[in-house]
């Protein structure tokens, strides 16, 4: 169906290239995982199939058809067997669902009558019949990606490439669109989907082939995301982490992760005592803290507190238990709160007025000194 056969393609003179020298063929009805880091050229794979770039150098045959030789008032009519599903749904934005999906078929000068009940029969299918009225900024994301994949398949395609569907959903949204995807696929269609998506690659356990900077390091007819231990592509990988550092593909999502420890050396047991058991390697796990400036002594800027005063106790004054403090004289204390006079408070001058209510002002003296000044009737005579 689709057939790779040593192709390299380079973008800059003398830079690395996107593909190098890769060879692979997807065979009618598959369903494959395309994965790989960001740059190993997964895009530039789908845009040869799409017929959007030829490579430098090998062959690219799909049904039949050297792309590399096919001639560019062909290339139209090629495309119509192909559907392609976008990580940003490309949608029109002035257009409406239904219209959305009708598009794909008015290019094509389908029957009037055709394009309703087809673009019906496929938001049927995908589920987003009540939404045809809608305009993509009225629906969700997963619902756009849904009417996007509708769009793909209106014309029933012979081959379907997705180019990251699932990168801006949600997991319900994404198992909706895999949904829709495995359906296209029991129906005869070849769907070739670049993916970043651990969980959905392990799930499926259908075909995957892993590119790395271009090359193919694996192709594997039912393989999870990561590579087994011991392949080719996992040496590939294990050796682009040692030699830089950096990891070649996507990491494990999870915070704490085993990893071996050296076992430290045990100092040498005395004759008399027994040997301990053989300890089995251990895992070092990753611990976080999180701590606050206040909960920090080190950047504390409060002083500390001073510590209380010791009381002698023989300086405190002894009290009769006899005495009655019925007949004791008031004590004259000095009032805290000042007299009413003190408290008056002082007298604060009137703020001023502004610019604009003091032009006011004067406007309004003014005219009211003309209006008494010339009272004159309608005629220009004086009033009596």
């Amino acid at each position: 169906m689709i057939r790779f056969e040593n192709v390299t393609r380079t973008y800059r003179s003398g830079g690395k290239p996107a593909l190098d020298d890769v060879s692979v063929e997807f065979h009618r009805g598959d369903f494959v995982f395309l994965i790989g880091a960001s740059g190993s050229g997964k895009s530039t794979l789908l845009r040869m199939i799409l017929r959007e770039g030829l490579p430098q150098k090998g062959k690219v045959t799909v049904a039949g058809q050297n792309l590399v030789l096919m001639l560019e008032r062909r290339v139209p009519h090629y495309r119509r067997s192909i559907g392609m599903v976008f990580q940003d749904f490309r949608l029109l934005p002035d257009k409406t669902v239904y219209d959305n999906v009708a598009f794909a078929m008015r290019v094509i000068a389908a029957p009037r009558g055709q394009i309703k009940k087809q673009v019906m029969k496929t938001l049927e299918r995908v589920q987003l019949d009540h939404l045809a009225r809608r305009y993509p900024h009225e629906i969700s994301g997963g619902e756009q990606q849904r009417a996007a994949i509708a769009r793909a398949i209106v014309n029933q395609p012979a081959i379907v490439l997705a180019d990251e569907p699932t990168g801006n959903l949600d997991p319900r949204a994404s198992a909706e669109v895999m949904k829709i995807l495995r359906w296209i696929n029991a129906s005869g269609a070849t769907v070739v989907m670049a993916t970043h998506d651990r969980a959905i690659v392990d799930e499926a356990q259908r075909r995957v082939v892993q590119l790395h900077k271009g090359k193919l390091v694996r192709d594997e007819p039912r393989g999870a995301y990561d590579p087994p231990e011991g392949s080719p592509a996992w040496e590939v990988l294990s050796e682009e982490l040692e030699n830089s550092g950096l990891q070649a593909s996507d990491p494990m999502p999870m915070l704490t992760q085993p990893l071996p420890v050296l076992p430290e050396p045990q100092p040498e047991p005395e004759p008399n005592q027994p040997a301990a058991a053989k300890e089995s390697p251990g895992f070092r796990v990753r611990e976080y803290q999180v701590t606050f400036p206040e909960d920090d002594p080190q950047h504390d800027d409060a002083e500390a507190e001073e510590p209380a005063a010791e009381v002698d106790a023989a300086a405190v004054p002894e009290f009769e238990d006899d005495e009655d403090t019925d007949t004791l004289a008031p004590v004259e204390q000095p009032s805290a709160l000042p007299s009413p006079a003190e408290s008056a408070a002082p007298k604060v001058p009137r703020p001023r007025a502004s610019a604009a209510e003091a032009t006011f002002t004067d406007t309004q003296h003014t005219v009211d000194q003309l209006r008494s000044s010339q009272p004159r009737g309608i005629f220009g005579r004086r009033k009596r």
